[in-house]
């Protein structure tokens, strides 16, 4: 821990007043000691990890943290704010910030010595000890974990934070070192109100892991663990963090009474926890609310509910790395029914994607090889001739339909697996299907997907006997939730669907005109309002489920078009910008510029996010403004597209294609525009200096010129 912070990297009077500038004067440190090669790219990656979710813990604690190719060797600075700097923290502002950075390919041993770190975070001596510190050096020492007192006179809280504590899953098999493991005496007599089964006490076993996996992860680990020291109950800890883990001994599992998943990525091997009462979660309800957590899963155990592949809850999303990142469980038992709502609608859309892309893609081909007549041609089974062009184009358009089928049933199921994992997949393609069936369409999957989560939970809610819970997610559960929601489909809510996206189907065929081109707008704002995010994926669904039948609608196809286009402006304006303006862009933001050419020309609108996450008030509604009016051009030029996909290679496909490029280069432009005199307006911060590749001055800035702080 010696070498990752020192006197130098420590700031006892930090006068930053938001989070950025906080961050930016902790990293300028870094960036004099030569552990950060450029200020920019490296705030950048801050900033985007911070824009997964908030840094701030309650206790007055702010994380800043990330993994960054521009970080030299695994460092950390700290600074204490006497006013306090607002992380997102429920209990408001924090006044010991701690920086953490860790090079893109960190080294094992001191990912471990950080996670060491996060739980000391958890010890309230350790924290009151560096809010009573009065000098650099110490306040180094101490979370180096070293004393500068006299060995006999040692200092409250200052344990070495390069020694693991507490029982995460690499010292499960020998018992729970904070709060009484299997065989630990202390945890055995706690009892009372901690008991299970025979008097000993109640016994759960946890997931804890972030996206960075550096700081919440053991920090949520040495909560719960500190949590259930205090409810007499013992707490086994498993951290998936970037240090790697250690899996539970399968036997502790098995003896455990509940499990608590608290995460915000995808949970390893997850099927380990199935037929145990579970509470799935955010990772940061780990840190702030452990109590309340084991309390929840102690009652879930109570009431005998259980899960088939651990946890049915709300739990975190898994991915976020782009448009078709399958989404798991989302968020924290406390969040509000319409946050839970778009989570489990994103699930269903980001799984129903690549059918979309692939069956959509296979279709335009063939068309553009046999002409729209081809949808008419026999089945290839029957009629193939290999040397016949025609045979090919209906091979594509055979195997796109095909593809095409399976929308609704994967959006239904997976909409049901966002709500309650494995077990809605059953009711949810049986639903799904029914909807196909009936003409029901993509409404019909949508109410089929929520309806099927809703009667799995229902009979999650159930309590049975212990020797009937091993059958639950095989037997019981997919054989009454797909009777009741088959009959619910079929007989009681599927005629009125059905009607609905039948009147649906007849407005979008009645557009035209003036209509046409402020629904163009609309759906362009829509599209680059969130880049990727659930706004996006509404529009972009909408265009899809338009053209995913065997014969779409003239308007139909006008709105894929438009939905297309206005994607791909975002990208194509900040790739401009870099390039006209480059001074106005620090060195990451000009190579992810480069980058930005070829993700916006394949309608990849993530490839602004960079853009925009580490100058969101200035990039995204310039990129509204312009997808907006590339969605309106779009519609009143009349261009049509039956490609869901493929930005500009599959511009052949398209109806009017010439003005349907002149539609997308308006909107880069005026995007491209907007953000260069957005930009060109800020006034510049003193102290901020621009820099380059190397971590120096940019030389394309201008003499002696300061870098602005981006919003």
């Amino acid at each position: 821990m010696s070498d990752m912070i020192s006197a130098d990297l420590v700031d006892l009077d930090l006068s930053a007043e938001t989070k950025e500038a906080a961050a930016r004067a902790l990293a300028e440190r870094m960036v004099a000691r030569g552990r950060v090669t450029d200020l920019e790219g490296f705030l950048a990656d801050v900033a985007a990890r911070e824009a997964q979710m908030p840094t701030g813990l309650d206790g007055g604690i702010g994380i800043p943290h990330c993994r960054s190719e521009h970080v030299t060797e695994p460092t950390l600075a700290f600074g204490r704010s006497a006013a306090g700097i607002d992380f997102g923290a429920a209990d408001g502002p924090a006044d010991l910030v701690f920086l953490i950075a860790a090079p893109a390919g960190a080294d094992d041993a001191h990912l471990t010595i950080l996670s060491a770190l996060a739980r000391q975070l958890m010890n309230a001596e350790f924290t009151a000890a560096l809010r009573s510190v009065g000098d650099a050096a110490d306040a180094a020492a101490l979370i180096r974990g070293e004393d500068p007192a006299p060995a006999d006179e040692p200092r409250a809280g200052a344990e070495p934070v390069g020694e693991s504590t507490g029982g995460t899953a690499g010292d499960a098999t020998a018992g729970v070192a904070a709060g009484g493991g299997p065989g630990d005496s202390a945890g055995e007599e706690s009892g009372g109100e901690g008991a299970g089964e025979s008097g000993r006490p109640f016994r759960i076993v946890a997931v804890t892991s972030c996206p960075t996996g550096i700081a919440h992860t053991y920090m949520a680990a040495e909560s719960l663990e500190n949590a259930g020291r205090e409810a007499g109950v013992e707490v086994v800890v498993e951290t998936q963090g970037s240090a790697g883990f250690t899996r539970l001994d399968p036997a502790v599992i098995a003896a455990a009474d509940g499990v608590i998943l608290a995460h915000d990525v995808a949970v390893r091997e997850k099927d380990r926890f199935a037929g145990k009462p579970t509470v799935d979660t955010g990772v940061k309800a780990a840190v702030n609310r452990p109590g309340e957590l084991i309390g929840e899963v102690r009652s879930k155990a109570a009431r005998g509910e259980v899960t088939a592949a651990g946890g049915a809850g709300a739990g975190g999303a898994a991915g976020g790395d782009g448009a078709t990142t399958p989404v798991g469980r989302g968020g924290e038992s406390g969040e509000g029914y319409g946050t839970r709502l778009r989570t489990w609608l994103m699930s269903g859309v980001s799984y129903m994607v690549p059918f979309v892309a692939a069956g959509g893609l296979l279709i335009a081909l063939g068309f553009a090889i046999g002409g729209y007549e081809i949808n008419k041609a026999p089945s290839v089974m029957d009629h193939f001739v290999w040397t016949q062009a025609d045979s090919w184009a209906a091979l594509l358009y055979q195997i796109g339909g095909v593809s095409f089928a399976f929308l609704v049933p994967v959006l239904a199921g997976y909409i049901a697996y966002g709500m309650a994992d494995r077990p809605g997949l059953v009711p949810g393609f049986v639903g799904g299907s029914i909807a196909l069936t009936i003409d029901a369409g993509f409404l019909g999957g949508l109410a089929a997907g929520l309806i099927s989560g809703a009667v799995v939970l229902a009979i999650q809610r159930v309590r049975i006997p212990a020797a009937l819970r091993g059958i639950m997610p095989v037997v019981v559960i997919p054989l009454i939730s797909s009777a009741v929601v088959g009959f619910l489909m079929f007989v009681v809510i599927g005629k009125p669907i059905a009607s609905a996206q039948e009147a649906m189907t007849d407005w979008l065929n009645g557009l035209s005109g003036a209509n046409a081109v402020l629904l163009g707008a609309l759906l362009g704002l829509m599209m680059c309002f969130d880049l990727g995010g659930p706004v996006n994926k509404v529009a972009y669904t909408f265009a899809t489920a338009g053209i995913a039948v065997s014969d779409p609608s003239d308007s139909a196809m006008k709105i894929m078009a438009a939905v297309m286009a206005a994607g791909m402006v975002p990208p194509l304006a900040m790739a401009l910008a870099t390039t006209v303006r480059a001074r106005l862009f620090n060195a990451a933001e000009r190579e992810n510029g480069k980058a930005a050419w070829v993700l916006g020309a394949s309608f990849i609108s993530e490839g602004a996010i960079p853009f925009a996450a580490a100058d969101p008030l200035r990039v995204i509604p310039s990129s509204m403004v312009g997808g907006a009016i590339t969605g309106a051009l779009s519609m009143a030029f009349g261009a049509t597209l039956r490609a869901p996909h493929g930005g500009v290679f599959v511009v052949p496909l398209i109806g009017n294609p010439l003005l349907y490029l002149v539609a997308v280069a308006a909107g880069v432009c005026v995007t491209t525009a907007l953000v260069i005199v957005l930009k060109g307006l800020r006034r510049p911060v003193p102290g901020a200096t621009a820099q380059g590749p190397g971590g120096g001055t940019d030389p394309s800035a201008p003499s002696g010129a300061k870098q602005p702080v981006t919003a």
